[in-house]
């Protein structure tokens, strides 16, 4: 008799663990929150918590429009908005200095390194915007490993 009544609470048991483990997840999940955000696009350099990620998104999202807005906030504490405010400015330097050798060399500078330097410009923007509003740290391609304002 008592086997008979150890099987049936068994199965009471296993629904009973079943119910649980979701709970489980979620408090597992709640924890990884609270993690340090990595580079995951090469060396781990820049780190970000994720509260200072989605505080300054919008700070970060601004910073592809003007380098310096976040500098003029509280944001300027905040290593999650000054990395795409640095990203933005070396794209921004990248693309006048682009657009001004396009414009010295006559007839190939004008059409056809101007509208390409042009594209790229406005992809690595993109890109970027894209970046901040995603919460990654990933540096734009090609000129993303310069460092003006995030002194490494």
């Amino acid at each position: 008799m008592e086997e008979n009544q150890q099987m049936e609470e068994t199965p009471e048991a296993e629904e009973k663990q079943v119910e649980e483990a979701p709970q489980m997840e979620q408090k597992q999940e709640e924890v990884v929150e609270a993690e340090p955000v990595t580079n995951t696009d090469g060396p781990a350099t820049e780190t970000s918590t994720s509260d200072d990620i989605e505080k300054n998104k919008g700070m970060a999202i601004l910073a592809y429009i003007l380098f310096f807005i976040p500098m003029l906030t509280e944001a300027k504490d905040s290593k999650f908005a000054m990395f795409h405010a640095n990203q933005s400015l070396v794209l921004l330097i990248a693309g006048f200095v682009g657009v001004f050798v396009s414009g010295i060399i006559p007839f190939l500078g004008w059409f056809l390194l101007g509208p390409i330097v042009s594209i790229a410009w406005i992809v690595f923007l993109i890109l970027g915007i894209l970046n901040a509003s995603k919460g990654e740290m990933k540096e734009l391609p090609l000129i993303g490993g310069i460092h003006i304002l995030d002194k490494k």
